[in-house]
């Protein structure tokens, strides 16, 4: 049966995450001022009477309740079963900087200025992994009740057609939200849909008699449309939640926003995450800082790949190529070039045993050490670290005709890396299911997928291309 009183448990949910946090502050004082002092040539120093300060304990547990009432407006507390743990956790990540930013400034009205750094660390480091704890405990438990048969939402589907055959198997690919479909409404019984077949559309209002049933997903066809406003009446009247399927649902992105003109609401089916400007300023920023750290580490490398180039083959070090970037602007974007200077260089790919390469340029293509000055791209701003790979504008203008949804990649800045790239497809790979994976990602894009996509291409062997040496 579904667990009804949701609005106290989200409450008592964030009741606990305060104290989670208020724990994960005392926690950090009591790690810097009992065992990090003791390694530290002057003790703790003015820092430990500052922390000794009930002011201090104040301020902490000022910030625990601000840092709630923080993710309540960011959404965290929703009762949607659809927002993913990643999500949830990225939220969590990026309020608890900002919440250490709003601690400081509560100590300095309170004229707390000696503060340890060290334990504004600690306490986003553990605070921030308790509360996600806390989730992942939570998840873990959901789950196993779910699998036991208990917590499970009850869906009365209305429609058998196409629509209603996608909701389906998206419910079988995703088990664990606990949605069950006691049975669905179509002019006839459709064979393969997998769930009891109830009746016609007359029999909605008698199937919403049934105590059992918590939700109706609307999955109508587009010739079924005169259905709608009987649909939602009959709902309405027995006080039955209503979630659609449209029918045109191939064309909207995974995450469309709404807007409203006077009466008229609009559908914005090719937005982006990265048109708000928070989202927009969070990637430029990790794309700043992250370049920055990348040519400082990644310098003799660098130095020494250049050496290589210059002396393996004639021509430049830098291999300088027009591309298509954001919003179908060209750039250049850099590489070590690793081929002989030939007349192809603007149209042509690279295949394996490509007469074009030298040999130090097989190398390092091999282990993709030629991208590493596209790291000045991305401080420039023409790149990200994370996004599609910019592609020459012969390519664009070839397949933008031959390849639906194609431009929709040029809404973002291209990238060094991407989810395409992770799940090997680069190079000479089918451009058609590049783009799918591309589009994925520009549509589902959070903080914490650009950090997997970085990890998964510095520490998954993804570096590593499959050309061949020669």
């Amino acid at each position: 049966m579904l667990e009804k009183n949701q609005r106290y448990k989200s409450i008592l949910s964030g009741l606990l995450d305060a104290v989670l946090l208020f724990v994960g502050f005392l926690l950090a004082n009591y790690v810097r001022f009992n065992y990090v002092r003791f390694f530290e040539p002057g003790g703790a120093g003015p820092a430990l009477d500052v922390a000794q300060d009930p002011r201090n304990i104040l301020a902490g547990a000022a910030t625990s309740l601000l840092l709630v009432a923080a993710y309540w407006v960011a959404g965290i507390y929703s009762n949607s079963r659809l927002r993913g743990l990643s999500e949830r956790s990225t939220i969590i990540a990026i309020v608890n900087g900002g919440g250490i930013l709003v601690f400081v400034f509560i100590l300095y009205l309170m004229h707390l200025d000696d503060y340890s750094r060290l334990v504004l660390a600690l306490f986003y480091v553990f605070a921030t992994a308790a509360v996600v704890a806390k989730r992942v405990v939570r998840r873990w438990y959901d789950r196993a009740r779910r699998r036991k048969g208990l917590g499970l939402r009850h869906i009365l589907l209305v429609g058998g057609g196409k629509s209603a055959a996608l909701y389906l198997r998206a419910l079988e690919h995703n088990p664990y939200y606990g949605f069950v479909v006691d049975g669905y409404l179509a002019p006839i019984e459709e064979p393969g849909l997998g769930v009891n077949y109830l009746g016609g559309y007359e029999k909605l209002d008698e199937s919403l008699e049934n105590p059992d049933i918590d939700e109706v997903v609307v999955a109508l066809e587009a010739e079924e449309i005169h259905m709608l406003p009987h649909t939602f009446a009959a709902c309405d009247k027995h006080g039955t939640r209503i979630t659609m399927v449209p029918f045109y649902s191939d064309y909207l992105p995974a995450r469309p926003t709404i807007d409203v003109l006077d009466e008229c609401k609009l559908i914005n089916v090719r937005q982006t995450p990265f048109d708000n400007i928070l989202n927009a300023a969070v990637k430029r920023g990790l794309d700043i800082v992250g370049s920055l750290v990348l040519i400082v580490l990644t310098s003799p490398v660098m130095l020494v790949t250049a050496i290589g180039v210059k002396l393996s083959s004639p021509g430049p070090v830098i291999f300088r190529q027009e591309r298509i970037g954001l919003n179908k602007k060209p750039f250049m974007m850099y590489k070590f070039r690793s081929m002989r200077v030939n007349a192809k260089q603007e149209t042509g790919w690279s295949t394996d045993y490509d007469p074009r390469k030298t040999r130090f340029g097989s190398l390092i293509r091999k282990f993709s050490l030629d991208e590493l000055p596209q790291f000045f791209n991305v401080l420039k701003g023409d790149m990200s670290l994370v996004g599609p790979r910019p592609e020459v504008p012969y390519h664009v203008e070839h397949f933008k005709e031959e390849i639906p949804r194609y431009l929709v990649r040029q809404q973002v800045r291209p990238g060094c890396t991407g989810w395409a790239q992770i799940h090997g497809l680069r190079g000479d790979t089918d451009i058609a299911e590049r783009i799918r994976y591309d589009i994925w990602y520009i549509e589902n894009w959070t903080v914490a997928l650009d950090i997997k996509i970085i990890f998964r291409t510095a520490f998954g062997g993804k570096m590593i291309n499959d050309e061949k040496l020669q």
